[in-house]
C-alpha cells in the first residue's frame, strides 16, 4: 500500500514538536510494517507516543484513525514489537 497521500491523525492541542514526534512515530510503525526498523528506534519512538498522548481512550482513537488511512495497527505492531526481541524487527502478520 503507498502512504504517499496518507493524512496522519493529529490533536490540535499538540504542540509542533510532538506533531514532529507522532508524525515520526507513524512513520516507524509503517516502517515496520513494510521494511522492517530497528526495535530500538521503534521503542524510542513509542515511548515518545506514550508521553504524548497517555490517555488510553486517545491511543485507540488515534490507532482506530491511523489503521483506518494506513492498513496498519499502531496496537499490534507495538504487541508484535514487544513480543519479538530481536535487533531488527519486521511484523510479518496481521
Amino acid at each position: 500500500m503507498s502512504t504517499s497521500n496518507v493524512s496522519y491523525p493529529l490533536m490540535p492541542e499538540w504542540s509542533t514538536a510532538e506533531i514532529i514526534a507522532m508524525s515520526a512515530f507513524y512513520a516507524a510503525v509503517e516502517d515496520l510494517n513494510t521494511v522492517g526498523i530497528k526495535r530500538d528506534e521503534f521503542m524510542e519512538h513509542y515511548h515518545h507516543f506514550l508521553a504524548i498522548e497517555p490517555a488510553k481512550a486517545a491511543q485507540k482513537q488515534l490507532d482506530k484513525a491511523f489503521e483506518k488511512e494506513t492498513g496498519f495497527s499502531i496496537y499490534r505492531s507495538v504487541q508484535y514489537v514487544l513480543a519479538h526481541e530481536q535487533k531488527n524487527v519486521k511484523f510479518t502478520g496481521k
